[in-house]
């Protein structure tokens, strides 16, 4: 009987056993539920909250409560990372992989071009994004291919491969976001850029880029011209402004000479005036040198029967000595 009693002593106590596991059973569900109750969202995120299915809300960067048990359920979206779609290519590490089905297209003038082109988008509504279409990045890329073929087919294949790319780019940006829009799937187009267009072979490529080179050369040609032009139209410039001045110069000395040719003459005038037939008579011999340059003038001063012939250019030379010599000049009538 001591045996049956000390055995007995020596069973674990059930009732403790229970408290334990169910304490730690408490303790896991506590832990589960809390666990289940926070979430937390990247920066580069938004999170689209459901509940029983349903969209309740959205929820930005940061930790976030939520229903525990999957009453609400959290979908990150990566609304602030800018995805791409490559189209007529396909890069792979630093090699690009050339996709024929996707890149060549039928210009405008009937001619076949591979072109390829790089487009880049992001999430903008991402409720809509995850509702509003079963696959919102496939519906873009088609939107995209459409446009572009559609807008490759209306430009002819110079403007294609050279001047008219830029154009191109805007005109199928344009008309997807104008799709985009009207679809409604809460994705925006931020950029789309042709990143290699060519003719399909190896002649068609060498011919396109001779006529390339030849703009090239014509635009250097232009600009050389453009700047021999800046540098002599200056020196004309200058040259034209000499003239002027010289002109203007020569007019007003002409007009300096002019003036004092009139005071001259007004001055002789009053003189004139005073004595017409003194003035007369040296006006006529002034005119008679001028006719007959080297002849030799006398003048003849009859005083009472005795003619005196005095020469003119002794009188001014004596005149200027102050002396008139006039021994050798003398004559009479008698002597005649």
């Amino acid at each position: 009987m001591s045996d049956f009693f000390d055995k007995t002593k020596k069973l674990p106590d059930m009732k403790k056993i229970k408290r334990y596991v169910l304490i730690a059973v408490a303790v896991i569900f506590v832990a589960g539920l809390a666990a289940s109750c926070w979430f937390t969202v990247d920066e580069q995120e938004q999170a689209v909250i459901t509940t029983f299915g349903k969209v309740t809300g959205t929820a930005d960067a940061g930790m976030h409560f939520k229903l525990p048990f999957g009453i609400q359920r959290v979908t990150p979206v990566p609304v602030n990372v800018y995805r791409k779609i490559e189209i007529g290519y396909k890069s792979d590490g630093n090699v690009d992989v050339s996709v024929d089905d996707e890149s060549k297209m039928i210009t405008g003038d009937y001619n076949i071009i591979n072109i390829d082109f790089f487009v880049e988008y992001k999430i903008s509504d991402p409720i809509k994004y995850l509702y509003n279409s079963y696959d919102a990045d496939t519906i873009l890329k088609n939107l995209v291919q459409s446009q572009l073929r559609s807008v490759v087919g209306s430009t002819d294949v110079d403007s294609a491969l050279t001047t008219g790319r830029t154009e191109m780019q805007i005109q199928i940006q344009d008309l997807v976001t104008s799709q985009l829009e009207k679809y409604d799937i809460g994705l925006v187009l931020t950029n789309i850029s042709i990143q290699d267009s060519e003719p399909p072979t190896d002649t068609v490529t060498a011919a396109f880029k001779a006529v390339e080179t030849a703009k090239q050369s014509a635009e250097r040609v232009i600009n050389q011209a453009e700047a021999y032009q800046n540098e002599k139209i200056p020196a004309a410039e200058a040259q034209a402004d000499a003239l002027l001045q010289n002109a203007e110069y020569l007019k007003q000395s002409r007009i300096n000479e002019a003036k004092e040719a009139v005071a001259m003459f007004t001055a002789m005038y009053s003189q004139y005036q005073n004595d017409p037939e003194i003035t007369r008579i040296r006006m006529y011999y002034e005119a008679i040198s001028e006719v007959l340059p080297g002849v030799k003038l006398y003048i003849d001063t009859s005083e009472g029967g005795v003619s005196k012939l005095l020469p003119l250019d002794s009188l001014v030379a004596d005149a200027t000595a102050g002396t008139v010599d006039t021994s050798n000049t003398t004559t009479t009538k008698e002597d005649n």
